[in-house]
């Protein structure tokens, strides 16, 4: 079956120019520096993100494990939303291998965290508590739903942390989304923090990778520690050739998967029952509960439309994430909100 895949943007497959650069990559070992294609791509990578330098590592997660561990010690203590990625879904690695304690703080709508909440989570000199080292912000948002936050929200957050002595890492796997959705460079949401990550393989449709962008000084100390979390990649320059093609090629048509979500979620809104965390999705995701008296489980409802060759992300007890990306065309969209309309007739 040919199946129409809104699970994540994380499926997408690499474009013919990437798949041709893949083949044709300049590469060298990157352990030694070496790798031209690697080199290239990070440059590129901290100039798109107004930072010094870049480090191509194999995931956001490892990225954003890197960054907390350069910028914090063992007893550190780094402030996040109760949402953040790097809390939910990295396995706990900053406090299993960085012995980095988490303050978990209330993520507003948007994703963002309040300044009040960042003034109330902050550790004073004190033996009896963690030091308060970093702030860790993420944009797009993931668990709220793919919402964003603006440059002058990031501005703040920076102002609030040079006060108190504090370092700024931005989850940026989706910073491209953000953006677009701006209609702003992605730099002007990076440039002013200390850290920020973003994914090649998600909505950029690369296959593989993420770069950590910093200063050279702090992408010095992150380059020992992607050493140390076994990431140390030899010819690599196969995978950063098709990075190097996403950048130059697939950010500005995000603002195509921004509006099939949009269209998306006009058909499945139209269908009784099916409730949107927001009626225009702000990026490319598109979260929707079914109230408790459609019977059965998220599961159940995942696996009927997948007998009529629709995937979609369970995100709750029966809440869905459906996520657009490259692939995904108006056809399919047509497709899927016609599945759901069957599906969600025959539990009725």
């Amino acid at each position: 079956m040919d199946f129409i895949d809104l699970r994540s943007d994380t499926v997408t497959k690499p474009t013919p120019e990437m798949r041709e650069a893949l083949a044709r990559a300049e590469v060298g070992d990157d352990v030694y520096g070496e790798d031209p294609t690697v080199n290239q791509l990070q440059e590129l990578s901290a100039e798109m993100v107004g930072q010094e330098a870049g480090l191509f590592v194999a995931s956001g997660t490892m990225g954003n494990l890197a960054a907390v561990l350069a910028h914090c010690q063992r007893g550190d203590e780094v402030m996040l939303g109760k949402f953040a990625h790097t809390f939910l879904y990295e396995a706990g690695g900053i406090s299993a291998l960085g012995g980095v304690h988490s303050c978990q703080l209330p993520n507003q709508s948007d994703g963002s965290i309040a300044l009040e909440d960042l003034e109330a989570g902050l550790r004073h000199e004190d033996d009896h508590q963690p030091v308060s080292r970093l702030i860790a912000l993420e944009n797009t948002h993931n668990r709220c739903g793919g919402t964003y936050q603006t440059p002058k929200y990031i501005q703040k957050v920076v102002g609030f942390a040079r006060q108190y002595g504090l370092k700024v890492h931005l989850d940026g796997a989706r910073i491209f989304n953000a953006a677009v959705a701006q209609g702003v460079n992605a730099s002007d949401l990076t440039d002013q923090v200390d850290s920020v990550t973003f994914c090649l393989s998600k909505g950029l449709a690369a296959p593989v990778g993420s770069v950590l962008c910093g200063s050279r000084e702090f992408i010095h100390a992150a380059h020992r520690i992607r050493k140390q979390l076994g990431g140390g990649m030899r010819q690599a320059g196969i995978l950063a050739a098709a990075g190097i093609v996403a950048l130059r090629t697939m950010v500005s048509r995000l603002k195509e998967d921004h509006s099939l979500a949009r269209k998306l979620a006009e058909g499945v809104g139209a269908l009784p029952g099916i409730q949107l965390d927001s009626p225009v999705p702000a990026t490319n995701m598109v979260f929707l509960t079914l109230p408790d008296e459609f019977g059965g489980t998220a599961e159940e409802i995942a696996e009927a439309l997948k007998s009529k060759g629709v995937l979609v992300g369970v995100s709750g007890a029966m809440r869905f994430r459906l996520v657009t990306h490259y692939g995904i065309e108006q056809s399919h969209i047509e497709r899927a909100v016609s599945a759901f309309r069957d599906v969600l007739s025959a539990k009725t």
